[in-house]
């Protein structure tokens, strides 16, 4: 009984601070676009040079 009086002040203390943390990322816009990058990935126009391709910049050698 007596570790409760400890325990519960420090589960409370603990609360306080994710909620704080979660509440500052909130307003910081890391939960804005969850997935712009996934999509971004996908969308790649810098692909490396595949064997048998040119690149769109090549310059013809006349």
């Amino acid at each position: 009984m007596e570790a409760l009086y400890l325990l519960i002040p420090i589960a409370l203390g603990v609360m306080v601070v994710v909620v704080i943390a979660f509440i500052y990322t909130v307003k910081s816009g890391q939960y804005d676009d969850l997935e712009g990058p996934a999509h971004r990935i996908l969308m790649d126009d810098d692909d490396p040079l595949i064997p048998g391709q040119k690149q769109k910049n090549d310059k013809k050698t006349d």
